[in-house]
């Protein structure tokens, strides 16, 4: 009982994960969470109409109610299976990881406000404002893509320039505005009052957006102001500069990365196990596969199982074996063969074939079988013949290897 719950348990963990091609059942959780997450904004977002919240205000509260269930329902589900997330904490650990970290706050602060004021009626103003959060979840759809993650990856990898280049922004702010203090005191006292009234202006000015509503009017006010104006230009473009040659950095990594790939490219084969296959019952380790040679997946039941030493091969399950490229010079030229109705070799037994000593028959591709040749065997109509040969032969094609 204890096994079929943990295996149901770690089904459900699959699920809520970020899903791939194969799971269906992943995929399609991924593309609805995806879904209740921009249907909840755009309720959101609509609800800000009054003449559309005076029509249909009372299918977007509905709407609003399914889609922060949801959200209440996926957080349940990921406390429950975040010792699968984090397989290498003990539970209590894993679910307090989660809890924490930012993405299991977010989750939890887009449908807590909802609720909250049903306990606490007198909080509900500060509680709506809590419910912007949930802007916040579409970090999840960002998980689900590829080609958005290179976004994450991006300031991830230049998080260090980024939070130096955020200080230097910000010391300088606070310089301007005692500077700007200092000269603009005594001519405009009612509008720097103190050393932190400067701010707003020093940010407006360094981050060149330039509102207008405080301004110096002294001569050196000024000209300290066209500095730090000349100055703000270059501090923003410090971090627009690291997050462009992070994706430059990224891009080149991939196009190096998929480069590499076809240099030293790896040939995979698919096969199926059978009830007769020698490797069933087998673990891997056993197989005593040659050098160069890896299990790089096994498929069982539609799903994808990591190979391991200790995993044992079932009858029934779809191996992929990978190979590295074998350069040599002298090529190995194999010809496929497909036996047809008035050829001559039909009803003939191997050994009783008219061909040159150099053409060795290397299968016999059958139906849906193949068969190892022996001198005995009689070819048949419709039959794959591969085989290696240095002579000219009709309607034969060659094979890459």
């Amino acid at each position: 009982m204890d096994k079929t719950w943990e295996q149901r348990r770690k089904r459900v963990f699959e699920i809520v994960e970020v899903g791939n091609d194969i799971d269906s059942i992943s995929r399609g959780y991924d593309f609805l969470n995806t879904f209740f997450i921009i249907l909840n904004l755009t309720v959101s977002v609509l609800c800000t109409f009054d003449h559309i919240n005076l029509q249909y205000g009372t299918w977007l509260l509905v709407l609003e109610k399914i889609t922060v269930a949801t959200f209440c329902i996926d957080y349940i589900l990921r406390l429950w299976t975040a010792k699968y997330r984090y397989p290498n904490l003990s539970e209590p650990k894993a679910l307090l990881k989660y809890m924490i970290s930012f993405i299991g706050i977010v989750d939890l602060l887009s449908f807590l406000p909802y609720y909250l004021p049903i306990f606490f009626p007198s909080g509900a103003v500060a509680f709506r404002m809590f419910r912007i959060a949930r802007i916040f979840r579409l970090f999840r759809i960002n998980a689900y893509y590829d080609s958005l993650n290179v976004i994450t990856e991006v300031i991830t990898s230049k998080k260090q320039q980024l939070f130096s280049s955020v200080f230097i922004i910000l010391v300088l702010m606070l310089a301007s505005s005692l500077c700007m203090y200092s000269l603009e005191h005594n001519a405009q006292p009612e509008v720097f009052t103190n050393a932190f009234s400067g701010i707003w202006w020093a940010a407006s000015t360094l981050l060149t957006v330039g509102y207008g509503d405080i301004y110096p009017i002294t001569t050196l006010g000024k000209m300290f102001g066209i500095f730090i104006t000349f100055l703000g230009v270059g501090m923003v473009a410090i971090p627009t500069g690291i997050i462009s040659a992070g994706f430059v950095d990224q891009y080149s990594h991939i196009k190096r990365m998929s480069e590499y790939g076809h240099e030293a490219a790896i040939h995979f084969i698919k096969m199926h196990l059978s009830e007769h296959d020698q490797w069933v019952g087998h673990s891997i380790a056993e197989l005593g596969l040659p050098e160069g040679v890896i299990v790089a997946a096994i498929q069982r039941n539609h799903k994808i199982i990591i190979p391991r030493g200790n995993i044992v091969l079932k009858a029934n399950d779809t191996m992929v074996l990978g190979a590295e490229s074998f350069h040599d010079h002298e090529h190995i030229d194999l010809k496929e063969l497909i036996l047809q109705k008035n050829h001559p070799w039909n009803g003939q037994r191997i050994r009783d074939l008219d061909i040159s000593r150099q053409t060795l028959i290397v299968l016999i591709k059958r139906k849906k079988k193949v068969l190892i040749p022996n001198g005995n065997m009689v070819l048949r109509e419709g039959d794959t013949v591969i085989l290696y040969t240095q002579m000219h032969m009709n309607h034969v094609n060659s094979i890459e290897i």
